[in-house]
């Protein structure tokens, strides 16, 4: 449950800011301009089967999107963080609460805040997780007063880079449900000319509401491909509305799940996506003047999705298992947490305790 934290929504922020419209940042700024200077690097940590992806404006702002598995205890994903100088995340965006995508959350916040410049605010959803790893993130925010924004469609998050915007479009204003995978942030970014997707795990009924709203709008340069590459999302009509020309696949080599999945891999290659694996090509480094974008990978590989098909078909031979079914757990693998209801919302929009 989402306990003694002060969760603020954006949107009632965005009011008391004087601001004059739900899409801009929470300081006013109004995004970017088509000339814009300087370059955006986008970093796909291999975090095995997990996700992290660490934002690096041209300004030196951060944001960290989710912080890879628990069972790392945010290691490699601070050993990443250390090897580039970086001692301060300005925003950290928690997708959705399960444990391969929060994992490292807690030890991050502690490390921050403990040894470098701390944490500049964090965002999430507002659907809270029964398990261990949710409340050790409530619990290091609790700690370490870290300021905690419920996000919604149509908030931006406050970067100071004026050329950068960071468009919120998931979840909708009053949710779908208590799903913690279909309320996922959505995070849309725009630099110049060049747009950047990444979706956490929504599923395929939230791509298509998606689409309804957004349309064309929601078409990116890079796209970091849905639910690690399952075939759970990356859906038809969404890649098509998307229509990127580059995908980024966050997934193990060899992943428990079959991940990337193989539909998904033939829709990339149906396309003429060009795709990067971190399971294959390691960390991958996307970087964009605004104009010219170029992709830098730990390992060389190829990016023919027909060509990682094969690779991965490959190594699922030499496992010699069949790939798990694509399910979760209410746990994630950890133990549940005695209370999992979710905290009523008062007037202002903060969480209550208890």
């Amino acid at each position: 449950m989402r306990r003694g934290a002060l969760v603020v929504a954006v949107a009632g922020l965005l009011v008391l800011a004087g601001c004059s419209s739900g899409i801009d940042s929470i300081d006013g700024n109004d995004g970017p301009t088509s000339d814009v200077s300087g370059e955006l690097e986008i970093h796909h940590i291999d975090a095995g089967q997990a996700d992290s992806t660490l934002v690096v404006t041209p300004a030196g702002e951060t944001i960290l999107i989710d912080t890879g598995d628990y069972r790392d205890d945010g290691e490699e994903i601070i050993d990443y963080l250390e090897a580039r100088d970086i001692d301060r995340i300005d925003h950290l965006v928690a997708t959705h609460g399960h444990a391969d995508h929060i994992g490292g959350h807690p030890e991050i916040i502690e490390y921050l805040e403990e040894e470098g410049e701390g944490v500049g605010a964090a965002y999430d959803s507002g659907v809270p997780h029964t398990t261990a790893t949710y409340d050790n993130y409530l619990d290091a925010i609790e700690a370490y007063d870290v300021r905690l924004f419920e996000v919604a469609t149509g908030d931006s998050l406050p970067i100071e880079d004026g050329d950068l915007e960071a468009t919120v479009l998931n979840p909708s204003e009053g949710g779908e449900g208590d799903s913690v995978d279909a309320n996922g942030v959505v995070l849309s970014l725009a630099f110049g000319e060049f747009s950047y997707l990444t979706t956490g795990d929504i599923e395929t009924s939230t791509e298509r509401r998606l689409v309804e709203e957004h349309g064309e709008t929601l078409a990116a340069d890079a796209y970091q491909a849905g639910h690690h590459g399952s075939s759970t999302s990356s859906s038809d009509s969404f890649l098509e509305a998307v229509n990127p020309e580059t995908a980024i696949v966050s997934s193990a080599l060899d992943s428990q799940y079959g991940h990337p999945h193989d539909e998904v891999l033939q829709a990339f290659a149906d396309r003429g996506i060009e795709t990067y694996w971190t399971g294959v090509h390691g960390d991958i480094v996307v970087t964009s003047d605004g104009t010219d974008t170029s992709v830098e990978t730990e390992r060389d590989a190829p990016t023919d999705p027909a060509a990682l098909l094969e690779r991965k078909q490959d190594a699922q031979s030499s496992l010699d298992r069949p790939p798990t079914a694509d399910v979760r757990t209410a746990s994630d693998g950890e133990r549940p947490s005695i209370d999992g209801d979710r905290p009523p919302i008062d007037d202002a929009g903060a969480r209550t305790a208890g």
